[in-house]
């Protein structure tokens, strides 16, 4: 079985349905992306993943274990971490006290030496550690966001359009951070808007439309796909 397996998952709001019969497997140790235009479902899928919305019908199951439907704070504890869209930071929080949070439900001994590590990933957080979250720039927060992320020791990382309104040298500094967590044993999963982006820096891709997904393979293959060219590349 898969690291993280979904199986005919449907899930919404209310008495709407967003998303149709989704089914996807992860394998551990990959980076798999999953991209669609603007109100596909995408964030609508890692809600459901982490707990904040509850499928009206469907699996999902992480490392062997059903977590469909369980609570955000047991799905944290599970170690699947979801980075969301807008990164919901607190923002009169200084920094650190940003980073600490990310590790509130930890009961281990390594929380420090985690903080020390995120400080070598981003340097630049442990320069304004006393500084407020809500002064940081677009991409600060973002990295703010990503090691608050990596704060709860997440053995799946859910990242929820990570490239949004962000410079294209803070994106590429982010993906190379991403990636290098990833060679280091993380399991993540991107949803991006930008498909170019998550095509090129990924194993595998789903491509999600109208809450269904329409076309899955090889991320290296799926970007000399005609259709996905025409539809999603201006090409």
């Amino acid at each position: 079985m898969a690291f993280l397996e979904i199986e005919n998952l449907n899930s919404g709001y209310g008495d709407v349905n967003v998303l149709s019969d989704i089914s996807l497997s992860i394998e551990k140790g990959e980076i798999i992306a999953l991209v669609g235009s603007n109100g596909a479902g995408k964030s609508t899928l890692l809600k459901t993943i982490s707990g904040l919305l509850t499928p009206t019908s469907g699996k999902i199951i992480f490392n062997g274990k059903d977590i469909t439907g369980i609570s955000p704070d047991k799905i944290i504890r599970d170690k699947i971490i979801h980075i969301p869209e807008g990164r919901k930071l607190f923002s009169d929080m200084s920094i650190e006290e940003n980073l600490l949070m990310g590790a509130y439900s930890r009961k281990d001994k390594s929380i420090m030496k985690d903080l020390d590590n995120t400080y070598l990933l981003f340097p630049i957080l442990e320069e304004r550690r006393k500084q407020k979250a809500g002064s940081l720039s677009g991409g600060e927060q973002q990295m703010l966001a990503l090691g608050k992320g990596l704060m709860g020791d997440p053995d799946l990382l859910l990242i929820d359009e990570m490239s949004l309104g962000l410079a294209p040298v803070i994106v590429d500094d982010l993906i190379s951070i991403i990636k290098d967590l990833n060679a280091s044993g993380k399991t993540i999963f991107i949803v991006e808007q930008d498909v170019r982006l998550a095509l090129e820096n990924s194993n595998f891709a789903y491509i999600l439309d109208t809450g269904s997904i329409t076309l899955k393979g090889k991320s290296e293959e799926l970007i000399k796909n005609p259709d996905i060219k025409k539809a999603y590349l201006g090409m």
